[in-house]
C-alpha cells in the first residue's frame, strides 16, 4: 500500500517547473522525487554529476516525470546562473526554487574555524541563494509569480557547538529569505524558509560514525522517528510551492518531528581533547 501511494502522481504542481540545488542524494533528492510526484517538471542541480544524473534518470524512469540534470557548484555564479537558464531552455520557464545545496566545512570549535571555512559556506549558502533568487526574478515575473523554498537550519536556532560559520550562514539565509518575501510580493513572489532534520546524506554519516546515532536522535524528536526525505520534508516543500500556501510568504516552519521543541545540547563531550589540539 505505501508503494502504491508512493508511485501514485499527484497534480498539485501540474506545469510548474522546479529547480533544486543540491538535489542528487539526500534531502534534495527525496523533494525532487516529491515535486515530480505532484506534476512539476525538475531541474536536478548538483554538483557530483553521477548521483545528479542517476537522481535525473530516477525521476522519469522510475516516476515518469520531466526531468533533466545539469552539474552545478553552487559556489560558482555562472554554474548557478546555468542551472536557471536550463529550466528555462528545457522547459519554459521557471516556477518553483529551492535552494538546498550546501557545502560543509570541517566541524571544529569557533576558536578553530578559519576565514577561508566562513568563506565557503558564504558561498555555498549565501551567495548561491542570492545568486539563484536574483536570476530567477525575470522568469517568476514573465510567469505571474513564483515560490522560493530556502533551506534554514535548527543549528542556528540552538547555536550548534562546531558549526559557527554554518550557523552565521544559515541566520543569513533566514534574513534574505524576509527581505525577498516583503519586496517581492508585489510581484506575486512568496519566498519561504524550512528548518528540516531528516534521513539525509550528512544524517546517514552520522549513523554509521556514532555508535547508536539513529537511536538517539529519534529518541530527542517529540514523535519519536527520524524524518524521511520524500514523504516527511517533500510534501511541506510542496505545500510552499503549491497554491495551497497563496497567502504565506516570509514564513520558517520547522520540519523536524518537533525537535525545535526541546532543541539539542551539542557540547563535545571531548571538549577538553579538542582545546588541547589547538595548543
Amino acid at each position: 500500500m505505501a508503494e502504491t501511494m508512493r508511485q501514485s502522481g499527484g497534480s498539485l504542481l501540474n506545469g510548474k517547473v522546479a529547480l533544486v540545488t543540491g538535489a542528487g542524494g539526500g534531502i534534495g533528492r527525496g523533494v525532487a522525487r516529491r515535486l515530480v510526484r505532484e506534476g512539476a517538471a525538475v531541474v536536478v542541480a548538483e554538483i557530483d554529476e553521477a548521483s545528479g544524473a542517476r537522481t535525473a534518470g530516477e525521476l522519469r524512469a522510475e516516476l515518469g516525470g520531466d526531468a533533466v540534470f545539469i552539474r552545478t557548484d553552487v559556489t560558482r555564479k555562472e554554474d548557478v546562473l546555468a542551472a536557471v537558464q536550463m529550466a528555462v531552455d528545457r522547459f519554459g520557464g521557471l516556477d518553483v526554487l529551492v535552494n538546498n545545496a550546501f557545502a560543509p566545512t570541517p566541524e571544529v570549535l569557533f576558536e578553530q574555524k578559519t576565514d577561508e571555512m566562513l568563506q565557503s559556506c558564504l558561498n555555498s549558502g549565501i551567495w548561491a541563494a542570492w545568486w539563484a533568487m536574483r536570476a530567477a526574478l525575470p522568469h517568476f515575473k514573465a510567469r505571474g509569480g513564483g515560490q522560493v523554498v530556502n533551506f534554514y537550519s535548527i543549528d542556528a536556532q540552538v547555536g550548534a557547538w562546531m558549526h559557527a560559520d554554518y550557523n552565521i550562514v544559515k541566520s543569513a539565509l533566514l534574513g534574505l529569505t524576509r527581505s525577498a518575501a516583503a519586496e517581492w510580493g508585489r510581484f506575486n513572489i512568496r519566498v519561504n524558509a524550512i528548518a528540516p532534520t531528516a534521513a539525509g546524506a550528512v544524517f546517514e554519516r552520522m549513523c554509521r560514525e556514532i555508535p547508536g546515532f539513529r537511536e538517539a536522535s529519534a529518541a530527542r524528536k517529540p514523535l519519536g522517528r527520524p524524518g524521511d526525505p520524500e514523504d516527511d520534508i517533500g510534501p511541506v516543500v510542496v505545500f510552499l510551492a503549491s497554491e495551497m500556501s497563496r497567502y504565506v510568504t516570509g514564513e520558517l516552519i520547522n520540519v523536524d518531528g518537533g525537535l525545535h521543541l526541546p532543541g539539542y545540547q551539542s557540547r563535545p563531550g571531548n571538549l577538553a581533547e579538542l582545546e588541547q589540539q589547538q595548543r
